[in-house]
């Protein structure tokens, strides 16, 4: 379990002392905790033996126990490809690369299964069909992909659907228009962008309330998302794995279908009607698709012959 989760666990019994250093280790969470036990105990105006008591009641065997934990975890935040590259070479042949990679996959899937409540994705689908304001979506570096495969999906049952996309000067320009109405989505994973934690948290300044896709780790974010779905990232691969966000992602869009009511059905034949009319699709064209099941399957052409005459 992550330090964190250890420090908000609800059955936690914290005298008033107890109460101020916890609070403190939540508020600069994980900085606060990296320091002394004694300077840890002036900031917290406590005692030194009151932060040594509650670690050892939060189940570490002592303070130099909870803060090598505690470094383990800042660690493994901050990792990047390159310093796991070595770390998480496989060993054999290509072959086996690619079978442990895809297993892995597979085992990071089932832990999604098990890292959020079903509520939780009632709640975050609640968020985002009962918003009255605009649905604006976010995302990192590789993360804003899935942002705008989410708004793909939100915006055939819904009005007011924005996909920020990378995000650059004039896209923060957008905070001046958000409320306590709006809805932030958000996706960041670990090696968190700077600019993402900067924009969510000017939103969540503004009252906008924020659903967060984030790692076991948790994105700074989570301090002040309403809502937090939390996916696992380690695969056997020098890079986070984002499968099992896309499938929560397209988890959330599915209970969202299940809960359709009239006027959302109503827009999505809409929109269909719309492609209809202007051929989006192959299978949006009766005609075209006619003509292509009489004439067959296509022909490849094959090369010229050098006496055919280029403008015939």
């Amino acid at each position: 379990m992550a330090i964190r989760d250890v420090l908000m666990r609800r059955d936690l019994a914290l005298t008033p002392s107890e109460e101020k250093i916890v609070r403190l280790l939540l508020t600069d969470y994980p900085t606060s905790g990296l320091g002394t036990a004694s300077s840890l105990a002036r900031r917290a105006g406590v005692s030194d033996p009151t932060v040594v008591r509650l670690v050892v009641k939060l189940g570490y065997e002592g303070f130099p126990d909870f803060q090598s934990k505690l470094l383990a975890e800042v660690e493994a935040r901050l990792h990047s490809p390159l310093l796991m590259m070595e770390a998480k070479r496989q060993s054999g042949s290509s072959d086996s690369a690619v079978l442990a990679y895809l297993d892995s996959v597979t085992a990071a899937l089932q832990k999604a299964t098990a890292a959020t409540p079903v509520q939780t994705y009632e709640r975050a689908a609640r968020l985002l069909m009962e918003a009255k304001g605009e649905i604006v979506l976010v995302g990192g570096r590789f993360s804003r992909h899935i942002a705008g495969m989410l708004a793909g999906y939100l915006v055939q049952f819904r009005t007011g659907v924005r996909d920020l996309g990378v995000l650059s000067p004039q896209a923060f320009d957008t905070l001046a228009d958000l409320g306590r109405r709006d809805v932030l989505v958000v996706f960041d994973y670990r090696r968190y962008q700077l600019d993402v934690m900067a924009y969510a948290s000017q939103a969540a300044a503004l009252d906008v309330r924020i659903l967060l896709f984030t790692d076991q780790w948790l994105s700074p974010i989570s301090d002040f998302a309403e809502v937090t779905i939390v996916s696992p990232l380690e695969v056997a691969s020098p890079y986070d794995t984002l499968a099992p966000a896309i499938a929560q992602m397209e988890a959330l869009t599915a209970h969202i279908v299940s809960t359709l009511g009239d006027e959302a059905r109503a827009r999505i034949e809409r929109i269909e009607k719309v492609r209809h009319a202007n051929a989006v699709t192959l299978d949006s064209d009766p005609q075209e698709n006619g003509a292509r099941q009489a004439a067959g399957p296509r022909k490849t052409p094959g090369p010229k012959s050098p006496k055919q005459d280029d403008k015939a």
